[in-house]
């Protein structure tokens, strides 16, 4: 037998690697299907050299219609986790709102716009080894963001 070449062993690494990422959620573990009234939205995220310095913003929502003020939402993301398996979860119970400052909007026209839930819960650590698998109401719909630190440590001053 022949040993593979440097070429085909790359290969069969990549080919594992993204059939890992290309695994369906019940591949995985066995997360809960989602309840009435809420579905499960699967966030997977690529690896990063340094996954520490990386956060996870999740950021759950409806597209709304808005005029000149900001609006939000209100709501609170709860981490579980999958018994038998040490596996988080989240899940977004319930959401409120909408909520908006009141200024007077010179032109009165509206727009539609995502307009995000506030609350706690939904910056998290970084983990591409995992799904992040979100339970949210139905007409929720869950984006998110990846923020990096930076490699400029500045000091502070003593006053």
């Amino acid at each position: 037998m022949r040993p593979l070449s440097l070429t085909a062993l790359f290969t069969l690494t990549l080919a594992a690697a993204t059939s890992l990422q290309a695994a369906s959620l019940k591949d995985v573990a066995p997360y809960p299907e989602a309840e009435k009234g809420f579905t499960r939205q699967v966030i997977q995220l690529p690896k990063q050299a340094d996954e520490s310095a990386y956060k996870l913003e999740v950021l759950a929502g409806k597209q709304l219609e808005v005029d000149c003020n900001r609006q939000h939402l209100g709501g609170n993301l709860e981490e579980q986790t999958l018994q038998g398996w040490g596996y988080n979860y989240y899940r977004l119970e319930k959401v409120s709102g909408p909520a908006s400052t009141l200024m007077a909007c010179p032109d009165g026209k509206k727009k539609q716009a995502f307009v995000p839930v506030v609350g706690d819960g939904f910056l998290l650590r970084y983990n591409s080894k995992l799904p992040v698998v979100v339970y949210v109401p139905e007409g929720v719909e869950v984006r998110y963001r990846v923020w990096s630190a930076s490699n400029k440590v500045k000091k502070a001053t003593v006053e």
